[in-house]
Order: structure tokens, then C-alpha cells, then sequence
């Protein structure tokens, strides 16, 4: 090679070399926002939003929307009657979306978002996939569909921790139940009919401690598919868009960039498992620095202290952390591609 084209071409990778740098400094913050699903909520704790006039008139359109009164449910309502499915669904969403209006319109854009289970139509709402009140409307029929599934038949669900994992699904499987929600390493969540959970507690995988969760019914199984066929129906007269930024699906942990597609994903969702796993797979996988979840916080950051080492976490609850939560955007949210 002649000296000048090889002085030529080291002219333009030393240049690469330099934009490389600036690329990566840059790229080396990276953004998760996250969504909780069911079984977060505690009574009051939409309260303190309720003193923002704009969260008052949001919370206001979308309590027309679902048919309940979400202000009185995220107040006075207690654990009991907020643990109702056809309630804590709308009222999970609609805090997720407040907050999140409250914290976005002042800052960054996050790189990735995600939700955990129904906290998926909040990240739906928060990304343009659906409008804040076609996300209401979809979350109020999901929440109504699921309680009227579970009346139907005696189901429930059961946290199996730790464990083998093969040996945990194994047992699962010969129980009859469904891994319905797999929350990473040794967090595996059996679902089914209350005899099959029977099964499982009277042969329990080893090493493993068994706690039976306080919900309704068997989510996320093929028991829920009276909810799908609601779903399905009221899914096409919803308009959709692309996601704003990278937007994880619980089915297999992949960045969704289709807005139909993701609406598809969300009414099957229902009756398949929820893969958070794959979720955090892919959040490791794109170098995130800091998790940011929303209110009720707490679930999902605690998840991810155990499985994403390092990462910086922040949890939303109250609007007085609004200034420190912008602050913890604007040092983590990278470059978005």
C-alpha cells in the first residue's frame, strides 16, 4: 500500500476512533423506565397525586373511561376492595400514567420502557403505542374480562421460590399448572385450578419454599381466554402508532417496534405467561444504567437489584420526588436508536 492511501486511511479511523468515543460516552447511560403490575397497589396511594390540578382532570378523563371512580379507589378504598381485578387493573394504569405524564414532561426521553404484566398498557400508554384513554379502555374490559374468567371456575396462583429452575418446572408441569409468571432466577409463579396447586404443595421441588398469592384467579393461563376473546374484540377499534422509544414485550423480552403488533401482543398476553425474565435479559443486554419504576414502586426495582447488578435504581411513589426523579433521567437517559 502506498503511503499517502495509508496515511489517508489512518486519517479516517483515527476520525472513526474519536466519533467511536463520543458515541460511547454517550451511550454508556442507558434508560429503563418500568411498570408494575397487580398486586403493587396499597391503599392511599394515589392520595398525594390527587394535589396536582392536572392530575386531578387526567385522573378525572380517565375514571369516564373506565367506568369507576379512580381518585375514591386510589384514596379511601382499602387493601380489600383495591385488590379486586376489575379495580386494581384501571387504578395501576391510571397512576403509572399520571406520574409518568408528570415526570416526562420535564425531562429526557427514557432509552427502553417496560411493564410487568397489566403494567404493559401503562408502557403502551407512555410510548404512543395507545392514547392514555385507549389505554383505559382496553385495561377497564381486560380487568372486568379476568374477574368474570376467574369467577368461573376455583383458580389461583402460587410463588415457588428458589429451587432448580428445571426442577421447579418440572413439578409445575407434572402439577398440571402453568409457569405463568417467570420473574427470573428462582422468582417462578405457578398458576391453575386450587386442585392442581393442591398437587404442587404435596409435592413441592426441592429446595423450594411455596407461597400462595391473594389473587383471584389463575392469570395468565388458558383460563383467562374468556378475557382474550373480549380483548380481541374491542382491539380493532383501536388505533395504534409506533412506540416512541424501545418497548419490551413480556412475551419473549423483544423490542417491539410495531404498534399493531405490540396490540396483539398485549390481548394474548392475558392468557400466556409472562416472561420478565427474557425482560431483564434484554434490559442487560442493552447496558442499562439506572431503572426508574413507576408508582406503586418498589416490585419491580427489587427484582431488578437482584438480577441487574450495578444498575441505579429510583423509585417514583410521590409527586415530591418528582425533581430528584428528573434529575435521575437526565443522568441516565442515553442515546435512543
Amino acid at each position: 500500500m502506498l503511503w499517502g492511501s495509508h496515511k489517508k486511511v489512518c486519517d479516517i479511523f483515527v476520525m472513526s476512533c474519536c466519533y467511536s468515543r463520543r458515541v460511547s460516552r454517550k451511550s454508556m447511560t442507558v434508560l429503563a423506565i418500568l411498570a408494575p403490575g397487580q398486586g403493587a397497589q396499597t391503599p392511599g396511594f394515589l392520595g398525594p397525586w390527587l394535589d396536582d390540578p392536572a392530575a386531578r382532570d387526567q385522573l378525572s378523563e380517565l375514571s369516564e373511561v373506565a367506568g369507576i371512580d379512580l381518585a375514591h379507589y386510589g384514596t379511601e378504598a382499602d387493601a380489600e376492595t383495591i385488590r379486586s381485578t376489575d379495580i386494581a387493573q384501571p387504578l395501576l394504569v391510571a397512576a403509572g400514567l399520571v406520574a409518568g405524564r408528570a415526570l416526562l414532561a420535564d425531562a429526557p426521553a427514557p432509552d427502553v420502557v417496560a411493564g410487568h404484566s397489566v403494567g404493559e398498557i401503562t408502557a403502551a400508554g407512555l410510548v404512543g403505542v395507545l392514547s392514555p384513554t385507549d389505554a383505559m379502555a382496553f385495561v377497564a374490559v381486560r380487568g372486568r374480562g379476568m374477574a368474570e374468567a376467574s369467577a368461573a371456575r376455583p383458580t389461583s396462583m402460587m410463588a415457588v421460590v428458589g429451587g432448580k429452575p428445571d426442577e421447579v418446572l418440572a413439578a409445575i408441569e407434572a402439577a398440571g399448572l402453568t409457569p405463568a409468571n417467570n420473574n427470573g432466577p428462582g422468582q417462578i409463579v405457578a398458576a391453575g385450578t386450587v386442585e392442581e396447586l393442591a398437587v404442587l404443595s404435596e409435592n413441592p421441588p426441592a429446595r423450594a419454599r411455596l407461597i400462595p398469592l391473594s389473587v383471584a384467579g389463575a392469570f395468565h393461563t388458558v383460563h383467562m381466554q374468556p378475557a382474550v376473546a373480549q380483548l380481541d374484540a374491542l382491539a380493532g377499534s383501536l388505533a395504534t402508532a409506533a412506540p416512541t422509544t424501545r418497548l419490551l414485550s413480556n412475551a419473549d423480552g423483544t423490542v417491539v417496534a410495531d404498534g399493531a403488533e405490540f396490540l396483539r401482543r398485549l390481548v394474548a398476553q392475558v392468557g400466556n405467561p409472562v416472561r420478565w425474565d427474557l425482560c431483564l435479559t434484554t434490559l442487560a443486554d442493552l447496558g442499562v444504567t439506572g431503572v426508574l419504576e413507576l408508582p406503586p414502586a418498589g416490585t419491580l426495582t427489587g427484582i431488578a437489584k437482584r438480577n441487574l447488578k450495578g444498575v441505579a435504581l429510583f423509585n417514583l411513589n410521590t409527586p415530591d420526588q418528582l425533581a430528584d426523579a428528573r434529575a435521575f433521567v437526565a443522568e441516565h437517559a442515553g442515546v435512543t436508536a
